[in-house]
């Protein structure tokens, strides 16, 4: 029976409960969803230092720029698709169109897990900072899963709530963070150390070594969140716009803020000094060179903010994975009881509880094995942390990789290859980079995760995509040979439904008994409109 609310809010008349409420975010609440996943302050305190110090690598600030050229690129090919399809599940949904249901199908597992990775990671960072926080002012010693378990809660406790609500949260935890890092820029730029306003950093001779490779790998991962406006696709007012201006915004923004702050602490140490200072001061670079040029009162509340950055990206990569886990229940690739959502507020309730269990998971699995040693307090940055971090940069890397391709090949298919030659020639061009960034990924995995050449956890950890891959190819290729109606809809979220109900709607008008149209016409008749 069609539901009873109206057109403009529900997409599908399946009822409310089988869809998302549509026109929550408008262009500032999706470009603040997106952006508080990159982390910003995160990223500045602890993936900066981390690839200076290990990579050795002074040209950071022009590294960022490349990337953004590079995601700028990918983005072209990636927005224009996002005018063509709305879905849930973003990544898979495009690699559906573009390369078939059954690729689609094994995309929206590695989609999955890389997410789930990414957001399940940041889980030990968050516990080892709190826990600090805690002894250093209030004395009190609590063990670092315990803030973490807390923060599982309270994460799936506000992914309930309507995401406009969600947004606002994000939003404010987002401007502060930034407002106080370009505080700290200032700075730098104002009291730079004793070589001045140095342009060393951009020489693209700095750009040379053993450790580029590395540190293209570190700095990538720090554009993550800007792919995901998609995935609120059906969430958002006048998504044939919003979603493709939200991606180009965040996409400059991140290249610019990333490489205007690195460029900041090179500044403040010296570029001569940076890869020094970064490998004696680790993480605690930027709340150093803080405390020396802001004073303590900044430097405590920016470690405050450091917590509050990362509980907005938890809260932000908790929110895709969970809208991921719906569009796979509604169209058949997980149980269809994660395909709904919650009737008052509209949030993928299902979705939501299961990366909930999954945080909990491996987050209880993390504390029950953190004995390196005598209970080491690094343990679950370095494992936790860096382990699943790693791990879903290379699934969102390959993704990438894969969507540039399904954008190529879903406009040649639809004879508009003429029409989108210069935004196919960017899908290609960028999707060989990122092939190339995840080349060095894999190669040199050992030295991201920080273990030893020949230990197991170089193949273990990225075995995980693969095992992911696997496991999606093969739900497709057995709803495929049992269930091809099923098959035929992969990617096709709501437009799938709204094509049932036009051809009930036809055959009713024909005086037949209302019936379904055979999945693969419907999908061909869709793709002949677009």
């Amino acid at each position: 029976m069609p539901s009873q609310t109206s057109e403009t809010e529900i997409s599908t008349y399946k009822g409310q409960d089988r869809a998302l409420r549509a026109d929550r975010l408008g262009t500032p609440g999706l470009l603040l969803s997106v952006l508080a996943a990159s982390a910003p302050l995160m990223v500045v305190a602890g993936v900066m230092p981390t690839a200076f110090a290990a990579m050795g690598v002074v040209g950071q600030p022009l590294l960022f720029l490349i990337l953004g050229a590079v995601l700028a690129l990918f983005s072209v090919g990636y927005a224009e698709m996002s005018r063509h399809v709305h879905n849930a599940g973003a990544f898979y949904a495009y690699i559906a169109r573009g390369l078939g249901p059954t690729a689609g199908a094994a995309a929206s597992y590695v989609a999955l897990a890389a997410y789930s990775a990414l957001q399940v990671g940041i889980y030990g960072m968050f516990g080892f900072e709190v826990s600090g926080l805690l002894d250093t002012y209030l004395h009190v010693t609590i063990d670092w899963w315990v803030p973490a378990l807390l923060a599982v809660a309270l994460v799936g406790g506000l992914a309930w709530l309507k995401i406009d609500i969600n947004a606002k949260v994000l939003g404010v935890l987002l401007v502060i963070e930034v407002a106080l890092v370009v505080v700290f820029d200032g700075a730098a730029l104002a009291k730079p150390a004793a070589d001045g306003l140095s342009l060393h950093a951009f020489n693209p001779h700095t750009l040379t070594g053993p450790g580029v490779g590395i540190a293209l790998c570190f700095c990538v991962a720090a554009f993550t969140g800007f792919e995901q406006a998609p995935v609120y696709a059906e969430e958002t007012s006048r998504p044939n716009v919003v979603v493709k201006r939200v991606m180009f915004l965040a996409v400059g923004f991140t290249a610019v803020f990333f490489a205007l702050s690195s460029w900041a602490l090179t500044l403040a140490t010296g570029p001569r000094d940076i890869v020094d200072s970064a490998q004696k001061q680790g993480p605690g670079l930027l709340f150093a060179l803080a405390q020396k040029t802001l004073g303590t009162t900044f430097t405590d509340v920016l470690h405050v903010l450091f917590v509050t950055g990362m509980f907005a990206a938890l809260l932000s990569f908790h929110n895709v994975v969970a809208r991921y886990v719906f569009a796979m229940g509604r169209e058949g690739l997980l149980p269809a009881g994660f395909g709904r959502t919650s009737s008052t507020s509209g949030a993928p309730a299902g979705g939501s509880l299961l990366q909930t269990v999954i945080s909990v998971v491996v987050v209880a699995a993390f504390a029950l094995t953190d004995h390196w040693p005598d209970g080491d307090p690094t343990a679950p940055v370095m494992h936790l942390f860096t382990w699943m971090g790693n791990v879903g940069a290379l699934g969102v890397i390959l993704l990438m990789a894969a969507a540039s391709l399904a954008v190529i090949v879903f406009f040649v298919r639809r004879g508009a290859a003429g029409a989108q030659l210069w935004r196919l020639l960017a899908a290609g061009a960028a999707g060989i980079a990122l092939l190339g960034i995840a080349a060095y990924t894999v190669k040199d995995f050992h030295v991201l995760v920080g273990a030893g050449p020949e230990d197991a956890l170089n193949w273990v950890l990225p075995a995980i995509i693969v095992v992911a891959l696997l496991v999606g190819l093969s739900c497709g290729l057995v709803l495929r040979a049992k269930k091809p109606e099923t098959h035929a809809r992969i990617g096709l979220g709501n437009e799938a439904f709204q094509l049932e109900r036009t051809a009930i709607a036809e055959q009713a008008a024909r005086g037949g008994v209302p019936g379904r149209r055979a999945p693969g016409h419907e999908e061909s008749g869709r793709a002949a409109e677009l």
